[in-house]
């Protein structure tokens, strides 16, 4: 239906409306790039690439370019950015890391589903801050992060995850009073508070599911993948 506009409606141009991303949408962040076929396949067939900042040097360098670059760009190169000026973002603030920021650009675009990867594999403490902010996004939409060994997950309620035979699994809590029991791991949990890091790692599928129960809780979930070859 066609709006009409109202005789006191201040004149000028209509405002930009915020490209669509097509998916798969893929978040490249500035960590180390993937080598895991998984991971570079995704970024291969991914329908949108939002790089993190300085991620584009690395993308560009693998031979695809990326469709958007957000962050404060203070790691893109002057010659990328003259070269990407259409597709560059930039947000100043420094209360949110360049993954955050991407990913609210997602957001704000209406993206129900991201894939990240490289968010990991360099500095420690970026890559375990990184891991802990998917139960932040996972509050907002579906969110996976692909690293060159396997998946993370964030789990906020009750959920039966894919598997195979002797998958290594292991679930980290972000809510260490929360008890949690599970169906489907060689190590069952039973009701159990995971108020240390060790103590939900190094578990083993015993099926093609499994399942955590638990209530008000927030778990990250780590599944490697398939060790079958190519």
């Amino acid at each position: 239906m066609t709006k009409i506009l109202r005789p006191s409606a201040p004149s000028g141009p209509p405002p930009a409306i915020a490209p669509r991303l097509t998916p798969p949408v893929v978040i490249l962040a500035d960590g180390e790039f993937p080598t895991h076929h998984v991971p570079l396949r995704l970024l291969r067939t991914a329908g949108t690439i939002v790089c993190c900042d300085g991620a584009s040097v690395k993308l560009d360098a693998y031979g695809r370019s990326p469709d958007h670059i957000v962050g404060d760009l203070d790691s893109l190169p002057d010659g990328l950015a003259l070269r990407f000026a259409d597709r560059l973002h930039r947000v100043a603030s420094q209360e949110a890391n360049d993954l955050t920021k991407a990913v609210r650009f997602c957001l704000q675009r209406n993206v129900e589903r991201l894939k990240i990867v490289g968010a990991g594999g360099l500095r420690e403490d970026h890559t375990i801050a990184n891991i802990s902010l998917l139960a932040d996004y996972a509050a907002q939409c579906e969110v996976e992060m692909l690293t060159n060994y396997g998946s993370l997950i964030a789990l906020r309620k009750t959920a039966t995850l894919e598997s195979f035979v002797g998958q290594q699994v292991s679930i980290f809590s972000l809510t260490p009073t929360v008890p949690v029991s599970s169906d489907g791991l060689r190590y069952p949990l039973r009701e159990q508070s995971l108020d240390s890091w060790w103590k939900g790692s190094l578990n083993e599928a015993a099926g093609h599911a499994f399942t955590l129960r638990f209530e008000a809780g927030i778990f990250i979930v780590f599944r490697e993948y398939d060790r079958q070859p190519l």
